[in-house]
């Protein structure tokens, strides 16, 4: 989630290799959705601008047991008892909030393997009233959720956060939670830089050489965490963490890649749901490529949208309706695809840049101003605003430096999560299949190649994938953006058929997530399931 730009880029949901990490980026992107006056690249840019301890089990172990509800596998490999048991000790940490970390077994399945420790923050209620912890989650995979427990409290979700202690967490792999390297800072601007449009064979295959280094660089420079960052075990961790704050039941706000979580911590704990919030929907049973294909349709429903609107404002490069924005849009990435654009950043502006560019614009209409500016500057020659984009949306911070790890994590996630892509020729042919009608062709044919490097990935689940079930009695809430680029509608109404007990609620609008992004119907609904537990009607509608 992805959030996610090509080939790593833009990535949001669960699998969007095509995209990038949608991770750090997504809670960057809530942030700039707020922001009700027009947001400038250099907003956009500051936007981005302690030790806890582990208490060991209590000697009441079976007592503990029964008050945190923890239920015994006995054909379990690992002792999970301990685990449940922890008590966790908070300190306050840099930003204000309070930090903790959890013990939880590297290998849920091999007892000798050790412990990780997953690092949590939490940001306490305000009011008289408590209701618990609302564990939240930004999207990714791969997007630190510490700093974003801060942004549900004060920016998404104020009224909740009287009555909630807001929980984040860095998930396995991410962050400061045993994190993932499969690039070093070098590697990874090489690869946030490579052609993601190979034409000719040779082109190809030196692409496909330089994705499957991704998944060597994995195992050679974190070899005991990387075969572990599943989403499955990820979920589990989450039972234990539910457990250690003290909770009979788990209340989740999920955007983006956290509903997958959420999802499928419903199908696994179905006796633990609590109150849970999935918002831009992800269908788990779709692969990699399934995944791409719907992204790729999405985006390009979302560009056309931005074209139209465009020409109603004075920045546009051109005012000359629809299909001239489009037309210029497709006549820039082609002339990239041969020459660059003078930059004041790192490099000059390459078309992976644009492309990464255009497709972090189309996650919140905040985006589409910056865009606009960004667009009328390369027109002039200038490529310093579209790559100050393709650097937020890649967590650059130097030429050779990345902010957070969310560029190995996103990969090392989605590739492990889901079945093998296609070789060369079968992404050649997904490219020009998807391209053929794409009203921007360079973008579809860049999101079925960023699936390159889950295609030589060292390992990849055992079992398909399915559509999540769960016989939980729980109501959940699905929130669901019409125009969504990241996460298409129809996976949410996909989620919405397979959970009996869920509602659904749609937002008729752009961008990607909808809860805290502006509307007061959204809000609303949400802010009274999360305090009362009462789902909106049946299919209703926010405009």
């Amino acid at each position: 989630y992805s959030l996610p730009c090509p080939k790593t880029r833009p990535g949001s949901g669960r699998h969007s290799n095509h995209l990038g990490p949608m991770t750090y980026r997504e809670s960057m992107i809530t942030l700039g959705r707020r922001q009700r006056p027009p947001i400038t690249i250099a907003k956009l840019t500051a936007i981005l601008a302690a030790t806890a301890l582990l208490a060991n089990a209590t000697p009441a172990l079976a007592q503990v047991e029964h008050q945190r509800g923890l239920a015994r596998d006995p054909n379990s490999p690992v002792d999970l008892a301990p685990y449940y048991a922890q008590n966790l000790t908070w300190s306050t940490c840099e930003g204000g909030h309070q930090c903790a970390q959890l013990r939880v077994p590297l290998d849920y399945g091999d007892a000798a393997a050790g412990d990780i420790t997953v690092a949590l923050s939490r940001v306490l209620h305000s009011s008289s009233v408590s209701q618990g912890s609302l564990i939240v989650n930004p999207g990714g995979p791969g997007g630190s959720g510490l700093d974003f427990a801060t942004v549900v409290a004060d920016e998404i979700a104020p009224t909740v956060a009287k009555q909630f202690d807001i929980v984040g967490f860095d998930p396995r792999g991410v962050g400061k939670s045993a994190p993932v390297t499969c690039m070093t800072g070098a590697q990874t601007t090489r690869w946030i830089l490579a052609d993601p449009t190979p034409v000719t064979r040779a082109e190809q295959e030196a692409y496909m050489r330089l994705a499957s280094t991704i998944s060597t660089g994995c195992l050679r420079y974190s070899p005991t965490i990387a075969p572990h960052v599943q989403t499955s075990n990820t979920v589990k961790d989450m039972d234990i963490m539910r457990a250690a704050l003290g909770e009979a039941n788990l209340n989740l706000l999920g955007f983006s890649y956290g509903t997958s979580l959420g999802a499928l911590y419903a199908q696994e704990f179905p006796d633990k749901v609590g109150r849970m919030v999935l918002d831009g929907a992800v269908d788990t049973s779709l692969d990699g490529m399934a995944i791409s294909l719907g992204q790729s349709n999405a985006f390009q429903q979302a560009l056309v949208r931005f074209a139209n609107d465009c020409g109603r404002h004075a920045d546009c490069p051109t005012r000359d309706g629809k299909q001239a924005v489009i037309s210029n849009i497709n006549r820039l990435l082609a002339s990239l695809n041969q020459h660059t654009l003078p930059s004041t950043g790192y490099e000059p502006l390459n078309q992976a840049q644009a492309i990464t560019a255009i497709f972090l614009s189309m996650y919140s209409p905040s985006f589409w101003a910056p865009l606009r500016l960004a667009l009328t500057a390369a027109n002039k020659g200038s490529g310093t605003d579209l790559q100050k984009l393709a650097d937020l949306a890649s967590d650059r911070d130097g030429k050779n430096h990345y902010a957070s790890n969310q560029n190995s994590a996103f990969l090392a996630i989605s590739c492990i999560d889901a079945p093998a892509t296609p070789g060369r020729l079968g992404l050649l042919a997904a490219a020009n299949s998807w391209s053929r009608s794409a009203p921007v062709p360079e973008m579809a044919r860049a999101i079925a190649w960023g699936n390159a490097p889950c295609s030589t990935w060292f390992a990849h689940p055992k079992a398909p994938l399915t559509q999540v079930a769960s016989t939980t009695k729980a109501p959940i809430l699905i929130v669901d953006t019409r125009y969504d680029p990241a996460t298409p509608y129809a996976w949410g109404v996909a989620v919405h058929k397979a959970l009996p007990t869920s509602s659904l609620l749609t937002y008729e609008g752009d961008g990607h997530t909808a809860y805290g992004g502006g509307s007061a119907c959204i809000d609303a609904a949400v802010d009274t399931y999360l305090l009362t537990g009462v789902a909106p009607p049946p299919n209703k509608t926010c405009t």
